[in-house]
């Protein structure tokens, strides 16, 4: 992303003497809260359970910099209500939806994040998923837990090869893009949609050929795989109308946030078997997951887990703290989110 034009709107940041205080909300990996209680003041979370609302606001009374994960909602009023002292929110992830951006400029807070750092994870996590439901992985392994299995036999446990299918994916940035280029050794055809066309070079490197119309990249896709942020633009992207537009055996794969996907509207699709089946990594309203989904042998589903890698974790953890160095010692944050900013 480019650096914003010079404005008075935009406030460097300022040095801070000493040891910034640091809170965190979430447990980290060890060697990640190691580096940051050699280097900060830092309050960890050694429960590990998600801090509420009053200590959420307690934290910000006290912070120089917040290091939040999606778990945390940092709302305008939390901000707003923060204490003069607070001068970085250091999210430990790269989607900041939690995180009221407006609010946070409106008090002049910088607002950081760890991109690129889970590409990779969530692109194989998603493979994973896709693979999972055409080949019916979940079902086969259901059917043999519950010792219903009596051996193989040639018309029992079909699933769809990978071949030759059509791949759609909404959303092209760092991770469809990850997506597509794993696709093509699976012989997946790749049709994308997204707000901007890829440059043309980097749609033949990736084999992947531009939708403008959505509705048409549902209709056509034999697998459908989501990759966009969640916002309210993004909010029930897949809602009934075009889940009904689907192919009656094709797979959704959502890798990427929950409320991407009118979940009642994916039920009711899923029951009547309008749709061939579904991976999903998210839910619309996790931690609860709607026991209906846990029914179906055509729906493969994990705990938000496409992004849990140690190295993964390891990566986002140091440029957290990298965030904060760069800020605490009057620098702009490297990885500070621009939107907002003139």
């Amino acid at each position: 992303m480019s650096q914003p034009a010079a404005s008075a709107e935009y406030r460097p940041a300022r040095r801070v003497e000493g040891k910034p205080r640091v809170v965190v909300t979430r447990r980290l990996l060890p060697e990640t809260e190691a580096r940051m209680a050699e280097l900060f003041d830092v309050t960890l979370n050694e429960e590990d359970k998600a801090m509420d609302r009053a200590a959420l606001a307690e934290a910000l009374q006290r912070a120089h910099v917040l290091v939040p994960t999606v778990t945390d909602t940092i709302d305008a009023e939390l901000i707003a209500a923060a204490g003069p002292q607070l001068g970085l929110i250091a999210n430990f992830g790269a989607g900041t939806e939690h995180i009221d951006l407006a609010a946070a400029r409106a008090r002049r807070i910088p607002v950081t994040n760890t991109p690129g750092v889970f590409t990779d994870d969530t692109a194989d996590m998603t493979v994973a998923l896709i693979v999972s439901v055409m080949r019916r992985l979940n079902h086969g392994g259901r059917t043999l837990r519950a010792g219903k299995w009596e051996g193989w036999a040639p018309s029992t446990l079909l699933g769809h090869r990978l071949g030759g299918k059509v791949l759609g994916i909404v959303g092209m940035g760092r991770i469809g893009q990850a997506v597509a280029h794993r696709a093509r050794a699976f012989g997946l055809s790749v049709v994308y949609h997204n707000r901007h066309r890829l440059p043309e070079a980097l749609e033949n490197m990736l084999a992947a050929r531009f939708e403008p119309d959505l509705d048409a990249l549902v209709a056509g896709a034999d697998v459908l795989s989501l990759h966009c942020p969640a916002s309210p633009e993004t909010h029930h992207l897949i809602d009934a109308r075009r889940i009904a537009l689907m192919k009656p055996h094709a797979t959704i794969v959502n890798t990427a946030r929950g409320q991407l996907i009118e979940e009642e509207a994916l039920i009711a699709a899923l029951v009547e078997g309008r749709i061939g089946g579904a991976g999903l990594d998210v839910f619309e309203h996790e931690p609860s997951v709607d026991p209906r989904l846990l029914s179906h042998d055509n729906v493969a589903i994990l705990p938000h887990m496409g992004s849990a890698t140690f190295e993964g974790r390891i990566a986002s953890g140091e440029k957290v703290i990298a965030n904060i160095r760069f800020w605490a010692d009057g620098h702009r944050p490297p990885d500070q989110v621009l939107e907002g900013w003139a």
